[in-house]
């Protein structure tokens, strides 16, 4: 059936409060039959233009309510087309109920989005770090502005997500947002997790997920080799800044800590181990597992170093960290007085540790994923697979074996 919608806002300027404002209501017409509902928007009546039904004026507040009664006229034409979809005949007062949510049409994306990722907010710090937080709520985003560029709208019901809204949604992210590869599979990944939900609860009937196939890169991650970390430990430097972002940089090259556990170390995180020694005791904040790492000689030096510091009395933290970003600029600077070439991260750090420091130096691969707090071996192998120089010190341990005569296979070989 051939329907016609209309909108109005419009106020009642004998109805006003104490100050003057007076309630913007809306009116909704669908063949010449109205329904009407209160926004529980206000205005000054001398502020509201009655032939543009808006708020008159260029000052921030009337800019504001302007917008809300953008979206409420968005909301309102996009609830029509959903209800038209769903039933031949809709009146004014189907579309206010719709509106006022006395009546649910069916489940919408960024809603389930939404309340999914509040869902995760109030487990923050029991079932969920808080990183994983941020990432639900970026990918969240994403999918808002792909929505908006691609289909013209703010949300769609789940139903109308399909194997071509998640493929134009990997190339959105790819090319308007230039997210790599790796970044793009994660983003999608998150999203799709709202789907499992979806189809938990039998909103949609099919995944449609089911076809889509993509996979992480293995990605060969830069670490400082043994030269250039000798090089950084053997340079003095006068400025102080730059000194101590060396101090909490070998810190890391030496301990395999990321920068987020570092900021957080307590002075009650370092513990006495089982051989006596001083250990690290942790959880790590990015994926809550817990992580112990002995302190070797660097670490505690660089410990002792600051432990007059202001902010290491007083917070009883172990070190006095800066920001992240402040650590990375002055990486760099660190970078072009030493000559390396690499581009110089707080978190190569952490690669070192894995690679040159213990990795190269014949630590086996379940200790060094324990110390790294990995929750599964498989994130620790893509360290080993780049150690060509452990691979030919190990097999030239093996050919002086062979040669020496140590081994039956000196026979054969």
């Amino acid at each position: 059936m051939l329907q016609s919608v209309t909108t109005l806002f419009y106020i009642k300027r004998s109805k006003t409060d104490s100050e003057g404002k007076s309630m913007i209501y809306l009116r909704v017409t669908i063949n010449q039959k109205r329904a009407e509902v209160s926004t529980k928007l206000k205005v000054d009546i001398d502020k509201w233009c009655t032939s543009t039904s808006k708020g008159l004026g260029r000052s921030s507040e009337i800019r504001i309510l302007n917008n809300k009664l953008e979206k409420i006229n968005t909301k309102i034409l996009d609830l029509y087309q959903r209800l038209e979809s769903k039933k031949d005949s809709i009146s004014s007062r189907d579309l206010i109920d719709a509106f006022q949510g006395k009546i649910e049409i069916e489940k919408i994306l960024i809603k389930i989005f939404d309340d999914h990722n509040k869902m995760v907010e109030k487990l923050v710090g029991k079932d969920f770090a808080p990183g994983t937080l941020e990432r639900y709520k970026t990918a969240r985003m994403h999918v808002y502005k792909y929505l908006l560029l691609e289909y013209k709208t703010q949300d769609i019901p789940i139903t109308k997500v399909d194997l071509k809204f998640i493929n134009g949604f990997e190339y959105y992210l790819k090319t308007e947002r230039d997210c790599s590869h790796n970044t793009t599979v994660k983003y999608i990944t998150n999203f799709k997790k709202i789907i499992r939900i979806a189809k938990a609860n039998e909103w949609i009937e099919k995944d449609p997920f089911y076809n889509w196939k993509s996979r992480l890169k293995i990605i060969d991650r830069e670490f400082l080799t043994e030269l250039e970390l000798q090089k950084l430990i053997d340079k003095e430097f006068e400025n102080e800044r730059l000194d101590r972002i060396k101090d909490f940089f070998l810190f890391s090259c030496f301990t395999g800590l990321a920068y987020a556990d570092v900021k957080k170390l307590k002075q009650n995180d370092i513990i006495i181990g089982i051989d006596g020694e001083k250990w690290i005791d942790i959880s790590r904040k990015k994926t809550d597992t817990k992580s112990k790492v002995p302190l070797l000689t660097i670490p505690k030096i660089i410990i002792e170093k600051y432990k007059e510091h202001p902010m290491v009395i007083n917070r009883e933290m172990v070190l006095p960290m800066p920001s992240n970003q402040k650590m990375n600029a002055y990486l760099k600077e660190i970078a072009d007085v030493t000559g390396i070439k690499k581009n110089l991260t707080y978190h190569l750090a952490r690669h070192t540790f894995a690679t040159t420091v213990t990795l190269s130096n014949g630590v086996p691969m379940e200790s060094v994923s324990k110390m790294l707090g990995h929750k599964s071996i498989k994130t620790t192998q893509h360290y080993a697979k780049i150690l060509d120089v452990k691979v030919s010190n190990d097999m030239q341990l093996l050919k002086s074996k062979i040669e020496g005569g140590k081994n039956n296979l000196s026979n054969i070989c």
